[in-house]
């Protein structure tokens, strides 16, 4: 019988993620019949038919995408073992790619980065900021070896995991008259006019379903998907934005922002970590997702006590 090869592997997870052979043959930097050589071969080989085509494109057979799944795991493994023979040399080295939500990098990154540069010197790093459209794009494209992002309904070709759930606060200028730090029922803040990402961002569609669900009315809705403008733009006028706590934290005790945690009921977002799913994580990803990770904790507690003494004051 003949060998399976690693061309042959990646070959099948480049059609199955695409869904065309010629996007597989782009990613691969090969052409559009090699990569179907590529799998006719396999096909021979392991006797099963792993695509079905069409004039739509193509998509793996249920055996191909149990196949898919094997293929990832071993292209995993080969990334994992890599990885524990640089460990091994006691160095972390190697490049690093990472996308983050604006949320992310207005308050969290900077103290993450700061001790990640200082303790790992020698790992070049690429930090990219983006909305999670786009982030999520770029992993599947293997330009960014993980990105944080909203929970969302997953894509075939990505691996996610939870890094953070985090509870939303109400963020608004001195116009609205909000007292900082008081929770507040935003079915009660009238008029209700409201600043919000735009529809392909996955923060709107799971802030549009809180709104539904719990019958809240919204007068009036600007689209903007700009954190910075957002947040300049409510400061100068009464217009409110729902927003996660973790970048609201630096903004407590401010003059020109108030914070208020939304209650009855309150809202969460949750944050995932995406990555390839035909890759593992690096030493130096793991590395700098357990900084994130304990920063975000840090700057919930942050805003958990300033809450608490609000309500004892």
């Amino acid at each position: 019988m003949a060998e399976v090869t690693l061309r042959q592997i990646r070959a099948v997870v480049a059609v199955c993620e695409e869904g065309s052979f010629t996007r597989a043959a782009q990613r691969e930097a090969a052409t559009q019949s090699g990569i179907s050589q590529h799998i006719a071969a396999l096909e021979r080989t392991l006797g099963v038919k792993l695509f079905e085509r069409s004039n739509v494109g193509v998509r793996p057979t249920p055996a191909g995408m149990r196949y898919y799944r094997r293929c990832i795991e071993a292209l995993g493994t080969l990334k994992a073992g890599s990885e524990e023979m640089r460990a091994l040399a006691g160095r972390v080295t190697g490049h690093l790619r990472i996308g983050l939500m604006p949320t992310f990098t207005r308050a969290a990154l900077a103290p993450v980065l700061k001790r990640y540069v200082a303790e790992h010197p020698d790992v070049k790093l690429k930090i990219v900021e983006g909305y999670s459209s786009v982030l999520t794009d770029q992993v599947l494209a293997e330009e960014l070896d993980f990105a944080v992002v909203p929970t969302f309904e997953g894509r075939v070709g990505l691996r996610s995991r939870l890094l953070a759930r985090d509870r939303e606060v109400l963020v608004s200028g001195p116009a609205r008259g909000l007292s900082p730090l008081k929770p507040v029922r935003l079915r009660e803040i009238v008029p209700l006019k409201l600043v919000v990402p735009g529809p392909p961002n996955i923060r709107r569609r799971n802030l549009d379903t809180y709104f539904q669900t719990n019958g809240i009315p919204v007068e009036d809705v600007i689209e903007m998907d700009a954190m910075i403008g957002t947040l300049e733009f409510v400061a100068a006028t009464d217009w409110v934005a729902v927003l996660p706590s973790i970048i609201c934290v630096n903004d407590i005790g401010r003059s020109d922002l108030v914070i208020s945690p939304i209650v009855d009921p309150p809202h969460y977002a949750e944050f995932v970590v995406i990555e390839p799913a035909r890759r593992t994580l690096s030493v130096q990803a793991q590395l700098f997702l357990e900084g994130l990770q304990a920063e975000v904790a840090r700057i919930q507690s942050v805003l958990a006590q300033a809450t608490r003494e609000r309500e004892l004051a």
